[in-house]
């Protein structure tokens, strides 16, 4: 389950440990979303646009796209947080999901 409540930690902060920054029992996640290939992106042709009249001609092409990340309780379940990503996240009619789970 995927909660944003969590226990008092070592040092007395809701869900911190000792290790700067890191919550006890919480994974984090991270789901990316982008615009399929055959969508017309016009905000990343902007950009693009704007990076050739900054100089920055090396750049072809830009995709913009919508970067999440969920701290969920214990261990990710994968097919629950694809789920979550193709229901809430992203339309899968016009958008790709990739799903980023921490390393054992």
């Amino acid at each position: 389950m995927i909660s944003g409540r969590h226990g008092l930690g070592e040092q007395g902060h809701p869900g911190v440990s000792s290790a700067a920054g890191t919550l006890v029992g919480v994974s984090r996640v991270v789901v990316d979303v982008v615009l399929k290939p055959e969508i017309s992106d016009p905000q990343g042709q902007a950009v693009l646009g704007a990076l050739g009249r900054l100089g920055h001609d090396s750049v072809r092409s830009v995709r913009q796209g919508k970067h999440f990340v969920l701290e969920v309780d214990g261990t990710p379940d994968e097919a629950e947080l694809k789920q979550i990503a193709e229901t809430l996240l992203a339309n899968p009619v016009i958008e790709d999901v990739e799903l980023h789970l921490p390393k054992d």
